[in-house]
């Protein structure tokens, strides 16, 4: 269901976070997740807290789905204490089987959490098929 990325891609984006767009040093953001399969759906919960749902990006092309996030940065005046979250732009791929729907994704968020529920494709449902006995009878064998 769930194949992971190029590691040299990976690599990309970690080089990203950890120097910055712009070449200066940054830390690296995180969006972690979970994944599992409930019934005829694959479930994705993504953590997002302190995210505005107006900065989520989600995109589908093909088989991946780009999930994009922005937290935004605090005013410069702010004196902090500790600063352990991180803040700008991060983003996260994940590279989907061809057993799923992604023409149907539903996606929410709440409380923080980012939800996709993306269908099984029918084809890789399991069916029942006829196989026939030289005309005499027929029996039905799961696939």
């Amino acid at each position: 269901m769930l194949m992971r990325t190029d590691p040299f891609r990976e690599l990309d984006r970690l080089t990203q976070q950890v120097m910055g767009t712009n070449g200066t040093l940054a830390r690296p953001s995180v969006m972690p997740m979970d994944a599992w399969r409930d019934g005829e759906h694959f479930v994705v919960e993504f953590d997002l807290p302190g995210v505005n749902l107006d900065s989520i990006d989600l995109d589908v092309e093909r088989n991946v789905v780009t999930v994009k996030a922005e937290r935004p940065p605090r005013d410069a005046d702010t004196e902090m204490i500790a600063a352990e979250r991180a803040r700008g732009v991060f983003s996260r791929q994940l590279i989907l089987g061809d057993n799923l729907d992604t023409d149907n994704i539903a996606a929410s968020y709440s409380a923080g959490v980012l939800s996709l529920r993306i269908p099984v494709a029918e084809q890789a449902k399991p069916r029942k098929i006829v196989i026939s006995d030289q005309g005499e009878g027929r029996q039905a064998i799961n696939a």
